[in-house]
């Protein structure tokens, strides 16, 4: 690709690549439209929400609220995506604290009304639009099981694991875990509406590195 050339008086010259012709991005602009289409959904769900209602909002034009996002699918995809990718998986030592660790930090997240909101909202229209469903998966779901990749290769470096032998069964069982501890977490506390303590955590990491202990 040919060196685009960097405006003189753009702000934060050299910080990072041209986007093109036009004036850059603002990554305060774009932070509060991702507010405001959170703060929209959870007021007025998703049949509610317009564009042009996160553009008043956020303060910003409907026509650069388009140029970032030309889809309300694409705009709130990313609203809930931004939060979750605040997530990580951090090397405390051993595999139970590290899920632990995670479990915690996922909780959090889905405690928080805006989240609740905006995520039963978002699963119940892309159980109608395969193709949300599908920018859900890649935006949202596929991202998140880079926490449980590290977790394993943290384990594994550690020696609590043993190495990969086969990539695509590793891969099977890094999606078998992931929907294991995002289902629960989000069935407890979005459909039975259950707290989440650090006893909860605690037992249920347990059980999961210790799969129904007793059982020959």
């Amino acid at each position: 690709m040919a060196p685009t050339t960097q405006q003189p008086d753009a702000p934060g010259a050299g910080a990072a690549p041209a986007r093109g012709k036009g004036r850059p991005r603002s990554a305060a602009a774009d932070l509060a439209i991702l507010d405001a289409t959170r703060a929209a959904l959870a007021e007025l769900g998703w049949g509610g929400l317009t564009m042009g209602d996160v553009a008043v909002r956020a303060g910003v034009a409907k026509t650069t609220l388009y140029r970032r996002w030309p889809s309300k699918n694409e705009l709130v995809v990313d609203a809930i995506a931004i939060l979750f990718d605040q997530l990580e998986c951090a090397d405390l030592g051993s595999l139970q604290a590290d899920i632990e660790a995670v479990v915690a930090q996922f909780a959090d997240l889905l405690s928080r009304p805006e989240t609740q909101a905006a995520l039963l909202a978002l699963f119940a229209e892309g159980t109608r639009d395969r193709q949300l469903q599908q920018r859900i998966r890649e935006r949202i779901v596929e991202p998140q099981k880079v926490l449980v990749q590290l977790g394993r290769a943290n384990a594994q470096a550690r020696g609590e694991m043993g190495p990969d032998e086969d990539p695509a069964t590793a891969c099977e069982e890094i999606d078998i875990i992931f929907d294991t501890i995002a289902g629960t977490v989000e069935h407890r506390l979005l459909v039975s509406g259950e707290p989440i303590t650090p006893e909860w955590i605690r037992r249920f990491t347990t059980l999961l590195l210790n799969a129904f202990p007793g059982l020959n």
